[in-house]
């Protein structure tokens, strides 16, 4: 472990450099308590899905700070909702200031709720994600990709579903953010207290 891989912060915790180095109480939540670890239900997934192609192209720390909004905007990010949105729907989150007004990321929410609800039978977007869950876990030491293999394939299929703005990278940062790629440093105080490789 290097000292680049992880940063004590003011509560004597070692974190993941990324959070460490914010001093953002929201942003440290987050790694401490949600990053890395397992997600399950399809409206808990759906949210982070969408979140994640929100953050395209812009902070993580900007979506975490907006994230009520968008849970308010998005109905909780519940599918069968979302699904319904309409053109009215899309001029209000156009129009709504607290969240990213993104016209290409708002349109591609709604058509990935309907995608969920589209699935056949005994498909869900948690057994999409866990189907092309890395087949070896990252060691430490090991750089961490923005994308691999794996996320490239989840990608591809989420596509032939139907899915919109999930490539490749977009598909590992959600790997990362529900558990399915390990990607807590060694010596990080939640790597350590889950006994993560």
């Amino acid at each position: 472990m290097s000292m680049a891989d992880v940063v004590v912060g003011a509560d004597g915790k070692a974190r993941c450099a990324w959070a460490g180095i914010q001093t953002d109480e929201q942003y440290q939540r987050y790694h401490d308590q949600e990053w890395g670890r397992p997600v399950e239900g399809e409206r808990e997934l759906f949210e982070r899905l969408s979140l994640e192609a929100f953050q395209s192209g812009l902070s993580w720390i900007t979506i975490l700070r907006k994230r009520d909004a968008f849970r308010e905007a998005f109905a909780n990010f519940e599918p069968a909702i979302v699904a319904d949105f309409g053109q009215a729907d899309i001029d209000r989150l156009m129009a709504d200031a607290a969240i990213v007004r993104n016209l290409m990321k708002i349109k591609a929410t709604i058509g990935n709720a309907r995608a969920i609800l589209a699935l056949p039978v005994g498909v869900t977007l948690g057994t999409l994600l866990h189907a092309h869950a890395p087949v070896r876990p990252r060691t430490g030491g090991e750089p961490i990709p923005a994308r691999t293999v794996e996320s490239a394939a989840l990608a591809k299929e989420l596509k032939k579903h139907g899915f919109a703005f999930v490539g490749p990278t977009t598909a590992y940062a959600m790997m990362q953010a529900v558990g399915l790629a390990n990607d807590h440093q060694p010596g990080c105080w939640v790597a350590e207290s889950l006994k993560l490789p």
